[in-house]
């Protein structure tokens, strides 16, 4: 029997609320939004308790005493894939999370809310979201956790990071940490995480142990579970170290990091003490490779890493929120585990065809997972995704068998680079797999709407049995009214549709090669993926045209 903080989860338009639960005596509003934010409180407590308790055994800080709370109800396991929490620049939220009036749907209204024009263009129009979790001043999480102000005996932060140097030119008279990299410091960055990298979980504990125990407040912007996002954020920043002598490439991931993770609601002064707990935790674990020269070069780099994600969110927050809120107006079950959601987000949103988002629900707060666009951008301003229940899938589930019209989820920024040059029209190849056909078609709609003279456009659509090719309808009734797309189902289990292939879709691809001069796009379970180029290499496409976004949470969670 589950408690009643596991119970009390959701509420806001299209759920039941706390009194509807069968089995409990009704509540009055006040109690249950009390209850609300005692359980997020626990749950919070609970998910930093472990790596506090690592900290202190290390000697990391002073003992403090436990805070009177039960343990919760603890969520299933997340997947293995989750997206990372880097902590980019981002100003501070509104002191009030918005919300989405009574929703009217399946058609949007012929006119959104007027937006003062004294306000910014992307403040959100909706102001008041039963159920949005969000991450700001006066929030349950930050109460939770108030922001102390710094003790003696915790990590000096490092200074404010700036702009990158100018290695033409190095200035001698900045600090040796504001020195640009050299080629010794990238040799001693590897040579140290050479020894790291095979204990990195524990590095991991510590380092997070070390963030949470001397700056609680942070704790915050993490999920109430940290066994995947620990993982992953520390994972990261070892990754951009180990990329540093390629400043090129650096900027381009790290400036969509920064850009992308706003959506955290982290702050610039967030990553002085991300940094000194990294250092620290690397000199804990990197045994004898750990000298003054390797701390000034992680420093160094770290700097860097710092500074090109500050800067790209900085001017990523000049133009757009840090996330964007949507409600759902319709929900569509295809199969068992597949639904169809459109949602009409609280402002224009602006994306590409073939890229992704990232969505939060107000059931897992702090768990943001990535989806596809389905459709091309359209006049009405509506977004569709598809989404595939998955095991232990804390969002998927909740997006397919709890969302309903009139809940709120909240986006973060388009990314991804699945995209079409329509400039150049070649013939396209297309390969979907599962719900990775939801990026396809919204690849051949946008193609169709621009009206791009192309040769060709074939499409793969594989799936395991014929019920599972759940879009096949909608691509065949495009292919009737469009001469250049050709759609060919493949089944690679059991069940049989008309006219489908049989075998695994990549291999199948490859019978109906050559494909040279063809630009490719590939979507859906990574293994697929990372086949699937392998066939196109052979069949004659050029390794720069082929394009994917292989980001395993998109498949995931």
């Amino acid at each position: 029997m589950k408690s009643r903080r596991t119970l009390l989860v959701r509420t806001g338009h299209g759920s039941a609320g706390a009194a509807s639960v069968p089995g409990l005596p009704e509540l009055p509003a006040d109690a249950a939004a009390d209850t609300m934010a005692h359980v997020t409180a626990e749950v919070t407590a609970a998910g930093m308790a472990a790596g506090v308790t690592a900290a202190r055994a290390a000697g990391a800080g002073p003992e403090r005493p436990p805070m009177p709370l039960d343990p919760p109800d603890l969520p299933p396991q997340i997947p293995a894939e989750a997206p990372t929490a880097v902590l980019p620049a981002v100003p501070a939220p509104p002191v009030r999370p918005p919300a989405v009036p009574a929703p009217n749907y399946p058609e949007p209204p012929a006119e959104s809310p007027a937006v003062p024009s004294a306000a910014p263009a992307f403040r959100p129009l909706f102001t008041d979201a039963p159920g949005l979790n969000w991450a700001g001043p006066g929030d349950s999480w930050t109460r939770a956790w108030a922001v102390q102000e710094p003790a003696e005996g915790r990590p000096a932060q490092l200074s404010a990071p700036l702009p990158a140097p100018d290695r033409s030119a190095p200035d001698r008279s900045a600090s040796p940490v504001e020195q640009p990299l050299t080629v010794r410091d990238v040799e001693l960055i590897r040579a140290s995480l050479a020894v790291v990298e095979p204990v990195a979980d524990r590095a991991t504990a510590h380092f997070y142990a070390l963030i949470f125990l001397h700056h609680p407040e942070v704790r915050a912007l993490f999920p109430a579970a940290m066994d995947v996002q620990r993982d992953r954020l520390f994972r990261a920043l070892l990754a951009a170290a180990r990329a540093a002598d390629d400043p090129a490439g650096l900027r381009v991931h790290l400036g969509a990091l920064g850009r992308g993770h706003r959506r955290y609601g982290t702050l610039t002064g967030h990553y002085g003490p991300v940094g000194e707990c990294l250092v620290q935790a690397l000199a804990r674990y990197a045994g004898s490779r750990w000298d003054a020269e390797t701390e000034l070069a992680w420093r160094r780099v770290y700097r860097l890493v710092s500074s090109i994600m500050i800067e790209a969110a900085e001017d990523a927050a000049r133009t757009s929120p840090p996330w964007w809120q949507g409600e759902v107006v319709r929900h569509e079950r295809r199969t068992r585990d597949v639904a169809v959601i459109t949602v009409r987000p609280d402002q224009a949103y602006p994306y590409r065809a073939g890229q992704y988002t990232s969505l939060e629900t107000p059931w897992w707060p702090r768990v943001w997972r990535h989806f596809s666009f389905a459709s091309a951008p359209r006049p009405d301003g509506l977004l569709t995704f598809h989404v595939k229940a998955v095991q232990a899938g804390w969002v998927s589930n909740a997006l397919v068998h709890r969302a309903a019209p009139g809940d709120v989820l909240r986006l973060g920024p388009a990314a991804g680079t699945m995209t079409a040059d329509h400039v150049a029209g070649a013939d396209l190849l297309c390969l979907g797999g599962g719900t990775g056909i939801a990026p396809i078609r919204a690849l051949v709609e946008e193609v169709a709407e621009r009206g791009t003279p192309v040769g060709a456009v074939d499409v793969f659509y594989g799936a395991r049995r014929a019920a599972d090719l759940y879009e096949l309808d909608g691509l065949d009734e495009l292919a009737r009214r469009l001469p250049w797309l050709t759609v060919r189902p493949v089944l690679s289990g059991t069940g049989s549709a008309e006219g489908a292939l049989t075998g695994e879709l990549p291999e199948v691809v490859g019978r109906f090669g050559p494909w040279a001069g063809r630009e490719a796009f590939l979507s859906g379970p990574p293994a697929m993926v990372r086949r699937g180029v392998g066939v196109l290499l052979r069949s004659g496409v050029a390794a720069e045209r082929i394009r994917h976004d292989l980001v395993g949470d998109l498949a995931a969670g």
